[in-house]
């Protein structure tokens, strides 16, 4: 047996795996693999073969793999100081730094930023803020959080509930109570009594859409809305045209904070320092993780806006300390290595990459797969991109799901040596490689995906699931 299997055949034995069909790992019948290192935009296994990562891990490791300088930092504040709690005011030395960082990347009038561990956490944190908000400013009936269809902002119980994926509400009793999902900005999937608006009619009615769930639930009782800038879990689906402004005036009318959900878009991923500044938002709170350490260590935060802090100062000062705080919240192995990642982000120019090998990608990708059969719709920005798959382009008709057409095609990509992501709810290929990645290596991830969806199409033309 190799060191390989044996290190999986052990872990199926004792390890609980997220997002995995528990009882085929358990027992052999889904498979394992054990990554043992990597390097820019490629990683390795125990056995040695190589892969691209056209994901990024999970849309996060921005800078790419094998970056000595971000062990050597992590490594110089360990020596230095390897934890102390940042409660009743107290901080270490690349806390401070990174923050002031933070805010200036970030403008938009934003104040403080709060720490945790990733962006599930944080958009708790994001919860107890807006609750803690309306409470202070005497509303505190107005607690109902409003997110859409397909979003992604965790899976705790409330960050979970946030989620509008059912595969994270399916036997949790989610979502709670106070929270409402309202429809996804989502042009390719529109009704088809809406096939023919245009992009920036159908950014409108999403708009009525949500000023109508505002006044059916009560404009007193809607505290704020959250979604990511683009899309990212959902399907990696950038929002139609005039989308955000058409958003913004209905919260606005109805004084319902706006959070901004950056955990896949912040720090470079779409060409831009956040989402936000590409779509022209102007949010109250602001969710980061992911890229903020390129995953590097674990850190995530809250970047809260002047609006917000003024109340939450007023509210300590009539209430006392704030209750809330998490044991690792600033923890300076996290805030050392987040330094040294942007450091790297800015010094490299990877945001201006993300824009202009970005703009390359979606040009690939366009000129590859918009006329390809089995592709219905090819979409993306900077360096998110994604194929979902149709059984009729024309129609926009939707796979069967039990050909399960995305995880083959997945499949096929890995046969590829390359990692590109089966998106749930949908037969979705999702991209989301390092803002490192190259000219050559788009290149590279592009004929690859193109012969995995080649090989699926001939696989659904032979089985009679498929007319090309």
């Amino acid at each position: 047996m190799s060191a390989h299997q044996d290190l999986i055949d052990r872990d199926r034995k004792v390890t609980f795996h997220a997002s995995t069909h528990l009882r085929d790992f358990a027992h052999g019948d889904a498979p394992g693999r054990v990554i043992s290192g990597g390097q820019g935009i490629r990683i390795v296994d125990k056995e040695g073969r190589e892969f691209i990562d056209g994901f990024a891990g999970l849309y996060c490791v921005n800078i790419g793999y094998g970056r000595t300088e971000m062990a050597e930092a992590i490594y110089k504040q360990a020596l230095e100081l390897s934890y102390y709690h940042t409660y009743v005011g107290t901080t270490n030395e690349p806390l401070v730094e990174l923050s002031e960082k933070i805010i200036g990347l970030a403008g938009m009038g934003m104040s403080k930023v709060y720490y945790g561990m990733s962006g599930s956490d944080a958009n708790e944190t994001q919860l107890k803020i807006v609750r803690y908000y309306n409470n202070v400013l005497g509303r505190p009936q107005k607690k109902k959080v409003i997110s859409r269809d397909r979003g992604y902002h965790g899976s705790g119980i409330a960050s979970g509930s946030l989620t509008g994926l059912a595969a994270f509400h399916d036997h949790f009793d989610l979502p709670i109570e106070t929270i409402r999902h309202t429809e996804a900005p989502y042009y390719y999937r529109r009704s088809d009594d809406k096939a023919n608006m245009s992009e920036r009619e159908f950014a409108q009615d999403c708009a009525r859409k949500l000023e109508e769930m505002i006044l059916a639930e009560g404009p007193d009782t809607v505290a704020a809305f959250i979604g990511e800038p683009v899309l990212g879990t959902g399907g990696i689906v950038p929002p139609p045209e005039g989308y955000w402004e058409a958003i913004q005036q209905v919260l606005a009318k109805y004084d319902v904070l706006l959070i901004a959900d950056e955990v896949v878009c912040g720090f470079g991923r779409i060409g831009t320092d956040f989402g936000s500044h590409f779509y022209g938002m102007k949010p109250d709170l602001i969710t980061v993780a992911k890229g903020l350490t390129s995953a590097y260590q674990p850190l995530s935060g809250v970047i809260v806006g002047d609006k917000v802090w003024r109340v939450l100062e007023q509210g300590t000062g009539e209430y006392g300390p704030i209750g809330h705080g998490w044991t690792y919240s600033g923890h300076p192995l996290g805030a050392a290595a987040a330094l040294a990642n942007l450091a790297i982000i800015e010094r490299e120019g990877l945001t201006q990459n993300a824009a202009e090998t970005g703009a390359y990608l979606q040009q690939q990708m366009q000129a590859t797969f918009a006329e390809h059969p089995l592709v219905g719709d090819v979409r993306g920005v900077g360096l998110l991109a994604s194929l979902e798959f149709s059984a009729d382009k024309r129609r926009r008709e939707h796979f069967d799901p039990a050909l399960k057409v995305g995880p083959r095609i997945s499949a096929a990509a890995l046969e590829e040596d390359l990692i590109a992501r089966a998106m749930p709810h949908g037969d979705i290929l999702g991209f989301a490689p390092p803002l490192v990645v190259s000219r050559d290596e788009v290149d590279d991830i592009v004929a690859r995906a193109k012969r995995a969806v080649d090989r699926v199409t001939d696989e659904l033309v032979r089985s009679g699931d498929f007319k090309a």
